[in-house]
């Protein structure tokens, strides 16, 4: 049941990441990768608030597996960042590539903590 959970869930994230992503890239006329930072930052804090519910005792298992493991892990993408990243400092974006690290793990971490501290 739980693997279906998870299914579920992914089916959700993965086309809502595409989507936002190229919303967001849209509205900006850049290389910066607007789309993954906030894709990933808001996935970020979704899963502060779900581990931190979840700690608490007010988010079951099965919560956790549908919308952390399997939304979550759908919408948010660590090797589109890493790819991205590269292809900053490829094209000698370096400080694109510098701010991209720096802004996506602060704000990632950032979203995270108060998502946790928001249902802890």
């Amino acid at each position: 049941m739980t693997v279906l959970l998870v299914a579920l869930g992914a089916a959700v994230g993965a086309p809502l990441r595409y989507l936002v992503d190229r919303a967001v890239q849209a509205r900006h006329d850049a290389v910066f990768p607007w789309g993954t930072l906030t894709v990933n930052v808001a996935g970020s804090f979704v899963l502060g608030l779900l581990a931190g519910g979840a700690l608490a005792g007010a988010v079951p298992g099965s919560v956790t597996a549908l919308l952390g493991t399997g939304f979550c892990g759908a919408l948010t993408t660590y090797s589109t960042f890493g790819y991205e990243t590269v292809k900053l400092v490829e094209t000698g974006s370096f400080g694109q590539a510098f701010t991209n690290v720096a802004v996506s793990v602060a704000a990632g971490l950032a979203a995270a903590a108060t998502g946790y501290a928001l249902t802890a």
